[in-house]
């Protein structure tokens, strides 16, 4: 049997050589990580605030559900006067809200718009101007002659109480909405 000796040359070699491999296969683990966590959280996030929440198959008839953003928002695809537009559900407002190029897209024109009223709101006091939308359609849900308002400088419709409470009944749990009716 041949007797095998490493060379101290050898021996560096070698040495580098593994600390190469150790070094680039961790490299290699850490993208694959970072890659994989990146996909799940833009899964997960319904691709930015205005994006449409994902809707799943409900359970029941007569039924919808959503599921928030990673905000924690709700926001869903709807269709005013024939007009598609994004609607963030707020379950605080009182009223179902527009955003004036929302109102244009509906067919309520700034001539028609008479602000008469103002409110609060996150970013400050705005002007109001109430109107009546002829129909109001949440997926396969729809109702006529919804009380809403127009808002100055509203960046997105707000899905309020006046659409809500035509329902039968809504639920918000575990970041999961749930619209019923009949």
């Amino acid at each position: 049997m041949a007797n095998c000796r490493v060379t101290a040359g050898e021996a560096d070699l070698i040495g580098w050589a593994l600390r190469q491999f150790l070094l680039w296969g961790l490299a290699a683990a850490a993208i694959y990580v970072i890659a994989a966590a990146s996909l799940h959280r833009g899964a997960v996030s319904s691709q930015g605030a205005a994006a449409p929440a994902r809707t799943v198959q409900p359970a029941l008839p007569n039924s919808l559900v959503f599921h928030a953003n990673h905000q924690g928002h709700v926001i869903v695809d709807g269709v005013a006067n024939g007009a598609a537009m994004r609607f963030l559900v707020d379950t605080g407002a009182t009223l179902v809200a527009l955003t004036s190029a929302d109102a244009a897209a509906a067919g309520i024109g700034p001539g028609s718009l008479r602000f008469t009223g103002t409110v609060s709101t996150a970013n400050g006091t705005a002007r109001v101007a109430p109107i009546r939308l002829r129909e109001l359609r949440i997926g396969q849900f729809s109702t006529t002659d919804v009380s809403a308002v127009v808002i100055e400088n509203l960046n997105i419709s707000l899905l309020g109480q006046s659409f809500l409470k035509r329902l039968d009944s809504y639920e918000m749990r575990d970041g999961v909405l749930t619209m019923n009716w009949n």
